[in-house]
């Protein structure tokens, strides 16, 4: 899992933390996060965003709330959490024990031409996340961090925010199968059932 760099590998990472996930909801940030996601192994309790950057983190908020009894993972890049930083005060507000946001930062915007981002340069979301409320934010920074990571998520024992500093390789994209709206119905029905879905 670990590269030469020294950081983690984003897709090896992404693999060991959706291992026997059972029926964890995750809802995946704009480009990387959304193609690892799907190159794991694509179910309906996916919702990789295929656009919308800035929206995955309250988009998991939002889920977790209307599902107290399931875990709920939001995995996002550093670029679309420097985006939607300030969702972090709202949802340290409403601190949904069943939510965990894994936030994979290579330093850099992976779909608009690999620029540096803040975190580049220091900026730490863990702190920011801390600032915000969240408390005892994780960082996972090899292999050994993961079983921890996996722990918090299953466990729904209080919100967690983790920070993950991965490898800026270039994956082979793996796209998800349809279109949002499609990924979007299919959550719903495979969380509500078929008719309570469309109701």
């Amino acid at each position: 899992m670990q590269t030469e760099s020294g950081k983690l590998h984003r897709r090896a990472l992404v693999g060991a933390v959706l291992e026997g996930r059972g029926d964890l909801a995750v809802v995946a940030g704009l480009g990387a996060p959304a193609w690892d996601i799907t190159a794991v192994g694509d179910t309906p309790l996916n919702l990789p965003l295929w656009g919308g950057m800035g929206g995955a983190a309250m988009i998991g908020l939002g889920i977790a709330l209307a599902q107290p009894d399931r875990p709920v993972l939001v995995i996002t890049g550093d670029g679309e959490m420097l985006m939607g930083v300030g969702a972090l005060a709202t949802i340290a507000v409403k601190a949904p024990k069943n939510l965990t946001i894994l936030v994979l930062d290579n330093e850099h915007y992976g779909e608009t031409g690999m620029q540096e981002t803040a975190t580049r340069h220091g900026v730490d979301l863990a702190a920011m996340a801390a600032g915000a409320g969240i408390k005892n934010p994780l960082r996972i920074n090899t292999a050994e961090d993961v079983p921890a990571l996996k722990a918090a998520i299953h466990a729904k024992a209080g919100l967690t925010f983790a920070l993950a500093k991965i490898d800026a390789a270039s994956l082979p994209l793996v796209l998800p199968p349809r279109e949002g709206a499609v990924l979007q119905a299919r959550m719903r029905e495979a969380m509500l059932g078929p008719q309570a879905a469309y109701e």
